[in-house]
């Protein structure tokens, strides 16, 4: 583990002391968490990508549809059959599939 020196307000040193002795941990290991939790905030979306993203959503909500309620219905049960389909004896379990979907309809 490395060791490091730098220099911190005191108003912030008070917060590390209190913190510390109310985690009932020692300064170090406050530390490391903090800048641990901080780090993993890093992950999240900037307000600018935020508001980027949001933007692309909006313009494909806005997007004419094609095809109807059943239309997609129907290509999600096309592709859920696939799935299980696929493996060993896929074309068999395929098969058996459409069978079961066509007495369905």
């Amino acid at each position: 583990m490395a060791k490091l020196t730098f220099s911190l307000d005191d108003a912030t040193v008070e917060k590390l002391r209190k913190t510390a002795k109310r985690l009932r941990k020692p300064q170090s290991m406050v530390v490391r968490e903090a800048i641990a939790r901080y780090a993993a905030g890093e992950d999240l979306t900037s307000p600018e990508e935020r508001e980027r993203i949001l933007k692309i959503i909006d313009y494909i909500k806005k997007q004419p549809t094609y095809g109807s309620p059943e239309d997609a219905k129907r290509e999600i049960e096309e592709i859920r059959r696939s799935r299980r389909a696929s493996g060993l004896h896929r074309e068999k379990r395929l098969r058996e599939a459409e069978e079961r979907a066509a007495r369905r309809r």
